[in-house]
């Protein structure tokens, strides 16, 4: 493997390296050293891969002496974070980080951020799912990290995830998608990609303009953006919510439309999806108990797959719902989702399959 296609992984965290090591080895060749790392011997190099906790001295130190090593270069550094607040990613970005992640997204999806900064992808479907899947974490995650700290959340910085959602499930396919979203171990996260795959391709399915397209995976991918504001005791909690931890939880659809309004969000659709996507055609639903056609069409369509992402979740403490039991199910809310749309649901999920 000749040295400027050869990566090194700069890792204070031995339980990840070897993962993170695996993956990059589809790519180049693959050096994993600890923080007290010089670069003094480094000439060729493709990229960098930090997973590294950044307010350590040691950790300062290396990455200032690889920027200083390569000056002269674009370097791709990927730099993973544990903490994802406004701080942390300007400090990141001093450090040189080209792109920023979260400490626990899957080492593909990491490898795929890597490779697409130094424009090496074998094959164009993997390379629209993990590009899909960078651009879309990031949005999400600096919205939800600016929804937890009670900041005015920016939604311009959400418009950049959307494009590549759309690409990723058209050229990649849905079930790429889901793999590696599947991947991710914190719940809403996981939970929002997924929720965003699933109405691209119901948009896509159902013909939607490009315009309506954005609209749609834009209100999926930011729906829960209220959980921010739950206790982590209750978002988290493995197995069924006691009744008091569950009314707690259900405040997050009107708490995800107050963060979009202080934020100055003004699309109608938008902030109907976010705070009605738990209303039910029944009126059973939460939190105003909307009856029939005071649900939108955009909300009927999110609420369903909204429904068939939480059946279908993988958590460790259950396995995931085949897909043709969980549109049982959903075929089974008779009086609650509209049939029809349920339907079509089910030939877009036949169609990706």
């Amino acid at each position: 493997m000749p040295d400027e296609r050869t990566f090194v992984l700069v890792t204070d965290r031995p339980d990840r390296s070897a993962a993170i090591s695996a993956a990059l080895q589809v790519i180049g060749a693959c050096d994993v050293v600890g923080p007290d790392e010089t670069w003094q011997h480094r000439r060729g190099l493709a990229g960098v891969i930090s997973d590294v906790t950044l307010s350590r001295p040691e950790t300062d130190h290396c990455l200032r002496a690889l920027q200083h090593r390569f000056r002269d270069r674009d370097l791709p550094v990927v730099c993973l974070l544990r903490k994802t607040t406004r701080e942390t990613l300007r400090h990141a970005k001093t450090l040189g980080a080209t792109v920023c992640m979260p400490a626990y997204a899957p080492p593909e999806t990491i490898v795929a951020a890597l490779a697409n900064q130094a424009g090496i992808f074998a094959e164009s479907a993997e390379r629209a799912v993990g590009l899909g899947v960078v651009r879309a974490g990031e949005a999400l995650t600096g919205l939800l990290a600016e929804a937890r700290a009670g900041q005015q959340v920016r939604m311009g910085a959400v418009e950049a995830g959307l494009g590549p959602i759309l690409t990723a499930v058209q050229e990649g396919g849905l079930a790429r998608w889901l793999d590696t979203v599947w991947t991710h171990d914190d719940a809403t996260y996981q939970h929002c990609l997924l929720v965003a795959g699933l109405a691209a391709q119901f948009a896509l399915h159902l013909g939607f303009r490009h315009e309506d397209q954005f609209r749609f995976v834009r209100a999926a991918l930011i729906h829960d953006v209220g959980k921010a504001r739950i206790p982590l005791e209750i978002l988290n909690k493995p197995g069924r919510l006691a009744p008091d931890e569950f009314a707690v939880m259900r405040t997050h659809a009107a708490l995800g439309h107050e963060i979009l309004l202080a934020g100055g969000e003004i699309d109608p659709m938008t902030l109907s999806a976010v705070r009605h996507h738990h209303e039910m055609l029944d009126g059973s639903g939460y939190p105003d108990g909307l009856v029939g056609g005071a649900i939108g069409d955009m909300v009927r369509l999110l609420t369903i797959c909204d429904i068939y992402a939480a059946l279908t979740e993988r958590r460790p403490y259950k396995d995931p719902m085949p897909m043709a039991e969980a549109l049982r199910i959903l075929a089974g809310m008779h009086g609650k989702l509209e049939a029809r749309l349920v339907q079509s649901f089910g030939e877009a999920m036949a169609a990706a399959a």
